[in-house]
């Protein structure tokens, strides 16, 4: 017997990308329910071969489904998660309403698939930033090895992060500066068409955006809260897939070789490391792919014990609509909750 499965913002990128990976991954549903706001009711959406009705968030009843995979934004879930979690359902929210939350457990399962267990406080669970999912499992197997100090991050991300508006604003632009048009900025705070722009999120007292803030806490609360971490956050004229320059420090002293093995070795990561003209992976070769990709991989002689590498992933799925649905992969194959069904049968 399966489990009954909501997905709220079902319309979205994201929501989208969570029905497609729960069939393409063969996740024991007995049911799904697509959910988003009224605006969105009737619209249809894809599951596999089957076309299924959205239906409304507000009027929906949560107590006969065992997971809710949450990706209406964190206004909607900050109203609505403790109230699934209250009717039994679990919550996996992709949004940054309970990251910090001391009660809910942040998840990577490659990395901290044991903190899953903490969920039965207020039965939610998060994602991670989607740019700190894919950092953390190239870290995971190199901070087990030779202990990480210090990271120095820059992030070059995809305009899908911002949404649909963000996708949007980047084709309109793009093709209104072919047409000679002045574009239009809306979405973001400069043009983004054939640009870059060191600007996500909001700004904060200290000088750096809230992503950035966003990457050092999540860092430390998934893998080791002694790391030190700081990261600039660029949006890029790209329209899935977040790539970042990584840098960092160990304590054990490390060798590009034998990081290149752990690496190959260690779960959700695909090493490209040829050194020669596109030996690597970009963000058009991880679109649409699970991995996270590692290249130039090479030692840094300023620092003692340094490494650099370049990091790739798809943020619709690794950053996610996959990590969601691998926490609940982890909820279903631990046994950790049974479907409403079974105990009701």
């Amino acid at each position: 017997m399966g489990y009954k499965v909501a997905v709220v913002g079902a319309t979205g990128n994201v929501g989208r990308e969570m029905l497609a990976i729960l069939e393409e991954r063969g996740f024991p549903v007995s049911e799904v329910v697509p959910l988003a706001s009224r605006r969105s009711v009737g619209q249809e959406v894809s599951f596999g071969d089957k076309t299924l009705k959205v239906r409304a968030l507000e009027n929906y009843d949560f107590s006969d489904t065992d997971i809710c995979l949450m990706s209406a934004g964190g206004s909607v879930s900050k109203e609505w998660s403790p109230k699934i979690g209250a009717q039994g359902c679990v919550v996996i929210d992709n949004s940054s309403a309970f990251r910090y939350d001391s009660d809910v457990p942040l998840v990577v399962p490659e990395v901290n698939a044991d903190a899953v267990a903490g969920f039965t406080k207020r039965n939610i669970i998060a994602n991670p930033n989607c740019s700190t999912a894919q950092l953390v499992v190239a870290l995971k197997p190199l901070h087990d090895r030779f202990g990480i100090k210090r990271v120095v991050v820059s992030t070059y991300q995809s305009v899908s992060g911002a949404g649909k508006e963000g996708m949007d604003e980047l084709d309109r632009q793009t093709k209104g500066l072919y047409s000679l048009k002045e574009p239009e900025v809306q979405k973001f705070s400069k043009r983004i068409a054939f640009n870059v722009i060191p600007h996500i999120d909001v700004f904060m007292e200290d000088g750096f955006t809230k992503e950035e803030w966003k990457m050092t806490v999540e860092t430390k609360k998934i893998l080791d809260p002694k790391i030190k971490l700081t990261a600039t956050c660029v949006r890029v004229p790209v329209f899935i897939g977040h790539s970042e320059a990584v840098n960092i420090e160990c304590e054990q002293p490390v060798t590009a070789d034998e990081a290149r093995e752990i690496l190959r070795a260690a779960p959700g990561i695909l090493v490209d490391d040829k050194r020669e003209a596109g030996g690597y992976t970009t963000p058009i070769e991880a679109a649409g792919e699970d991995a996270t990709y590692i290249s130039r991989i090479r030692e840094d002689a300023t620092v003692e014990n340094g490494l650099a590498f370049w990091c790739v992933s798809d943020n619709l799925r690794k950053g996610a609509a996959l990590n969601a649905v691998q926490i609940a992969e982890v909820l279903a194959n631990r046994k950790l909750i049974q479907p409403k069904a079974r105990a009701a049968a």
